[in-house]
């Protein structure tokens, strides 16, 4: 069986690191919200790959994580005056809803960021030891300059990406390229840099680490993910473990809605649920997998 990893540009037979064994990573929803149909892609296609990969005789570990703690679902806990939990706690209930309408099966584990503080700490605190992040007025930043493959995912030289990064207002970082590792913000836990929280990047270095190891089979997503999401969780994990992150990355195409990006200022914006209701979640399901998972698909009522 041959994929097509991001990482190489190329079909390369798969090989797993244990023999009859396929240890995967996807990346899974921001719970502030209902899914879209864009979430709906990589759920549908990565559940026909690990129900495929099982069928072949694979015993697969597959992981797939929630983003519980994020500034999202801090504006959405303020807006609907609830706790950021309550918040969380709410949309990963309507989450199953909708997944389980689809026919997603459950991951091996569905692990949590705020369960996985003490590892998202242990791998900042390696970091700053070896010299790739340093701590600035409480937040804690990565230097992509000081890994010198950073934009391997990507294919784009670091000077190049340079080019449209900034600096943004309250952000103390030494280059514009450094990405926060911990954020001394509000909900916060004890941590040595005094209380904060994790940025995004990190949780899923953590829990892929926890749960699966330091290097893993395949590493799953969206397009839009690969830069900068999973280039800095590549960054962060390679530099922190000293071993490869992940053999193979695949990467779904995006979804337009009526041939245009879909986007809330365009109001094209559609949510799983607001489809089913009119079509029933199986035809989601055969809309997201009648074509190639890398190549863009069109939604329309048509």
């Amino acid at each position: 069986m041959k994929v097509y990893n991001t990482l190489t540009r190329q079909k390369e037979e798969l090989q797993p690191i244990t023999p009859g064994e396929v240890k995967i990573y996807a990346c899974g929803p921001t719970v502030y919200n209902y899914i879209h149909i864009g979430n709906a892609r990589p759920l549908c296609v990565f559940d026909v790959l690990r129900r495929y990969l099982e069928y072949r005789g694979y015993n697969v570990r597959f992981v797939q994580n929630f983003t519980d703690i994020d500034d999202k679902i801090i504006r959405r806990a303020n807006e609907e005056e609830l706790t950021f939990s309550e918040v969380s706690e709410k949309y990963i209930k309507e989450f199953w809803v909708d997944a389980k309408g689809m026919n997603i099966r459950e991951a091996t584990v569905h692990p949590k960021a705020t369960e996985n503080i003490d590892e998202i700490i242990a791998i900042i605190s390696a970091l700053v030891e070896k010299g790739y992040a340093y701590e600035a007025q409480g937040d804690v930043y990565f230097s992509p300059a000081k890994f010198k493959e950073y934009g391997k995912l990507s294919h784009q030289p670091l000077e190049e990406l340079e080019a449209g990064a900034r600096i943004n207002i309250g952000e103390v970082k030494k280059e514009p390229m450094d990405f926060a590792l911990w954020k001394a913000a509000k909900p916060s836990w004890d941590s040595p840099w005094g209380k904060g929280r994790p940025g995004w990047h990190i949780e899923c270095s953590a829990m892929v680490r926890r749960y699966l190891g330091e290097t893993i089979d395949i590493h799953c997503g969206g397009q839009d993910l690969i830069f900068p999401h999973h280039e800095n969780e590549i960054a962060q994990s390679e530099c922190c473990n000293g071993a490869p992150f992940a053999h193979y990355w695949m990467h779904n195409g995006f979804i337009n809605v009526d041939n245009r990006k879909m986007s809330k200022s365009l109001g094209n914006f559609f949510t799983v649920r607001d489809v089913a209701r009119e079509y029933g979640y199986e035809p989601i399901r055969y809309l997201m997998i009648s074509s190639q998972y890398r190549s863009p698909i069109n939604h329309s009522i048509d």
